[in-house]
């Protein structure tokens, strides 16, 4: 797995800065209206909405805690000190809730089909966050592995 580490960590980037600028969801309102919203479309909306604090939030653990792991993953792999992990638990904790997205897109697509007012359908933005999530946590599950499997090998 750890010779997969490169590729997995190049496809959850690229997946992760496909994931925010892509169309999440295509909602259509009444036949007449449409919209596919990116996740920084979402952010912005929310913005020029007035609802600061809820596009702080949501931009907060959507882009900047997700990207910061990614960083901090790349760093952790590759950096000066490759065989330290330098990802501190507490921000783990944080960036677990980057799903939250995903499931928060499945539940509006769920609400506009059962409700008869709109209809919804994923988009790819939506799969390429979901993708970056997973090779995320299994970058850093390969990372958090490595100090064991170096000792291991040692002895």
């Amino acid at each position: 797995m750890r010779t997969l580490l490169p590729l997995i960590l190049f496809a959850a980037s690229i997946c992760f800065a496909l994931g925010i600028v892509l169309p999440l969801i295509h909602v259509d309102r009444l036949y007449f209206f449409a919209d596919e919203p990116s996740l920084i479309g979402m952010i912005a909306a929310l913005w020029r909405g007035g609802d600061w604090l809820l596009a702080i939030v949501v931009a907060m653990f959507s882009v900047v805690f997700p990207a910061m792991k990614l960083g901090l993953l790349h760093n952790a792999a590759y950096g000066q000190a490759a065989g330290a992990v330098s990802i501190p638990g507490w921000f783990r904790a944080l960036t677990n809730w980057s799903m939250l997205d995903v499931i928060l897109v499945a539940l509006v697509v769920f609400a506009a089909k059962t409700s008869g007012l709109a209809t919804a359908f994923t988009k790819p933005g939506l799969w390429f966050f979901a993708a970056s999530v997973m090779l995320t946590a299994t970058a850093s599950a390969v990372i958090k592995r490595k100090p064991r499997d170096s000792a291991q090998a040692a002895h």
